[in-house]
């Protein structure tokens, strides 16, 4: 049945988003590991509630907004999963002295030197985790750089805490098989349990060795020697997931709603409501060996329609076409017809918008805002 409210809009399927937490968690369990979500993918006080059972968990945050918002809620457990920038060691410490129990992360001496300045001139006591590059992906330390041990000597000798190592095996998300997934996630643990070790030797004693990213939280045989595992999106899932197989198509857990506007018929087109406004820029799967366009075409009960997808996206207009080619699945949807989207990243379409239309069982729940933002307001 159709909606009534305006397009575009976000959907929240809330059973699926309960079935892809429960997976997770029994992933985890038999590696007796701490879980710490991280939040930055749905920004929403009520999906990081559902992340717990019976109380409210350690959490990763990519903002200090989030860690402000959530704090404020009841999670003292926080890690900010950033490198830390000088800019943002005022509003961290706000965070200690009102009790949050906050961890920084950075990879390089001159953030270590300038943390270790504004703890001294502050009198703060700061906890961080020393970032560990795994893959070559992103940021971090080599996990055998003598430059691990000397970054927590500076930081230890002017009273910040060295709380541990910490991990990203941001590469899983171009494996091309499920043995790749499980390859990296053998990396990602090596790597951190070789840091850990390195400082370990140094006379440090690395509390927390944490790990994370979606496909290899869900595909890792061996957690040996982690303390604590981060992952985000697998609340949602999302194409580049389905694409990984990390997830099927079906476990997708958010969508875009929008209405049919118009047609182009001598190109095959239908013009619909969603642009990138509304499903973002991104395009995750046109690396993956099935690319997705700006996302797949769904009825309302969240079954592809044909080889739909959309192809083409301006800011409120949405192109979608046939992946074949063939215009008679498309051109058959009239105007006002309602249509599901699939997003290809669940953070950046879920970004688009400042709250989830919630359902169950095809029944409407309501709705739960999200947060937005980077730090305080000026």
């Amino acid at each position: 049945m159709p909606i009534e409210t305006e397009t575009p809009l976000l959907l929240l399927d809330r059973d699926q988003l309960d079935r892809n937490i429960q997976r997770m968690r029994e992933t985890l369990a038999p590696f007796n590991v701490t879980f710490r979500p991280h939040v930055k993918t749905h920004k929403c006080l009520e999906v990081t509630e559902r992340l717990f059972v019976g109380g409210k968990g350690p959490i990763t945050v990519s903002t200090l907004r989030e860690a402000d918002f959530f704090f404020a809620a009841g999670f003292t457990d926080i890690l900010y999963g950033v490198g830390i920038a000088p800019n943002k060691f005022a509003h961290a410490a706000r965070l200690l002295e009102q009790g949050a129990e906050l961890k920084l992360v950075l990879d390089n001496l001159e953030s270590a030197r300038l943390l270790a300045d504004f703890a001294a001139r502050s009198d703060q006591a700061f906890g961080v985790l020393l970032e560990v590059d795994c893959d070559g992906h992103r940021s971090g330390i080599p996990p055998n750089a003598p430059l691990l041990v000397e970054i927590a000597q500076l930081l230890q000798r002017s009273g910040v805490k060295v709380s541990g190592v910490m991990t990203h095996a941001g590469n899983s998300y171009d494996s091309r098989s499920i043995e790749e997934i499980e390859a990296f996630a053998r990396r990602e643990r090596d790597a951190i349990v070789q840091a850990a070790q390195l400082l370990r030797n140094a006379g440090f004693e690395v509390p927390m060795v944490s790990v994370g990213s979606t496909p290899t939280a869900l595909f890792t045989h061996d957690l040996t020697g982690v303390t604590e595992v981060r992952a985000g999106v697998f609340a949602f899932f999302d194409l580049v997931m389905a694409g990984l197989g990390v997830c099927q198509v079906q476990d997708i857990a958010v969508s875009v709603l929008t209405t049919v506007i118009g047609h182009q018929p001598d190109k095959g087109w239908v013009i619909v409501d969603a642009g990138w406004m509304a499903l973002s820029r991104d395009r995750g799967t046109a690396k993956q060996p099935v690319d997705q366009g700006y996302g797949v075409v769904c009825d309302l009960s969240g079954q592809p329609v044909g080889d739909l997808i959309v192809t083409a996206a301006n800011q409120e207009h949405g192109i979608i076409s046939s992946r074949s080619g063939n215009p008679e699945v498309a051109l058959a949807l009239p105007v006002g017809a309602q249509l599901r989207i699939l997003p290809n990243h669940a953070c950046a379409t879920s970004a688009q918008h400042a709250g989830y239309h919630v359902s169950t069982e095809g029944r409407r729940l309501g709705y739960w805002p999200r947060i937005a933002g980077w730090g305080i307001s000026l």
